[in-house]
């Protein structure tokens, strides 16, 4: 018989979440602990065939075997930032002034507390090796296939990913796409900027981690935990700390930890959390 998952502790909100880290509640003390390696990973990407492309920025901080990281408007992090993190120890990291920096530096002390195994819950699905439009939509594929509608619901999509809307669009389900830079995706649509202000016409949301370093998670984690909706996740930013609310608004999760999809065209992995796989509440 194979053994069940072992329930993973989680967290009612984020701050709730944060100061248990502080404390050493859920592993070791944090001011024992210190950063090896900080880095940023900058690209800027069009497939074959899109008419529109985009950039990332993403802060990573390696703590022992974990990294965590955090993506960043391109251009708004300096390096003098960066600089701060080598060497620091994670509880000041955790009291760090900058939003990215603390989230990175708790993305790596969960990653290196409970990494993506299925002890944790984690769920591994393999990631073809290919070009990147091709390992982009295999990514929005397995994300998408964590929504429980049925075709012609409605989903807000945050943090626009063209590949999402196209696997969205195969599934037959509508979408509002929003994003704080606002713009048109691929197929001409308009971005709305205020999530939470289109939540009320739409059955689910799909959001991205990056959510998580600026500011607009536990809004939208309370929304969907009030209203009974459905709250995906798809966590490249945050990948070991999204998990940690399963059951308290957020559904499920799809993790992916550094190296992203977009770096390296050979094979990867994904990790899936469902909610219904982590019984119990909170610890």
């Amino acid at each position: 018989m194979t053994p069940a998952p072992s329930v993973t502790a989680r967290a009612t909100t984020y701050d709730e979440l944060l100061r248990r880290v502080r404390a050493g509640g859920l592993g070791p003390d944090p001011a024992a602990l210190r950063i090896s390696v900080a880095f940023t990973t900058r690209q800027a990407v069009r497939h074959d065939g899109r008419g529109t492309g985009y950039r990332n920025e993403v802060l990573s901080l390696r703590l022992a075997e974990a990294v965590g990281s955090c993506a960043v408007e391109p251009g708004t992090l300096h390096d003098s930032a960066v600089e701060e993190c080598v060497g620091a120890d994670l509880a000041r990291l955790l009291e760090h002034p900058l939003t990215p920096v603390r989230v990175a530096a708790l993305d790596a002390y969960l990653m290196h507390v409970t990494p993506h195994t299925p002890d944790h819950g984690a769920q591994a699905v393999p990631l073809p090796a290919g070009p990147s439009l091709e390992k982009s939509r295999a990514r929005a594929r397995t994300v998408v296939d964590l929504l429980d509608l049925a075709p012609g619901s409605t989903v807000l999509v945050v943090g626009v990913v063209n590949s999402l809307l196209e696997a969205l669009r195969a599934r037959g389900l509508r979408y509002v796409p929003c994003d704080l830079k606002g713009g048109i995706t691929e197929w001409g649509e308009t971005v709305v900027t205020d999530a939470l202000a289109a939540t009320d016409r739409c059955d689910a949301l799909l959001v991205s981690g990056m959510t998580l370093g600026n500011g607009t998670f536990e809004a939208l984690r309370e929304h969907a935990l009030a209203r009974g909706r459905q709250l995906v996740m798809f966590a490249q930013t945050g990948s070991a700390v999204l998990p940690r609310f399963l059951g308290h608004g957020v559904s499920a999760v799809c993790a992916e930890p550094y190296p992203f999809f977009w770096l390296d065209g050979g094979p990867g992995t994904l990790h899936r959390y469902r909610a219904a796989d982590h019984p119990g509440g909170t610890r």
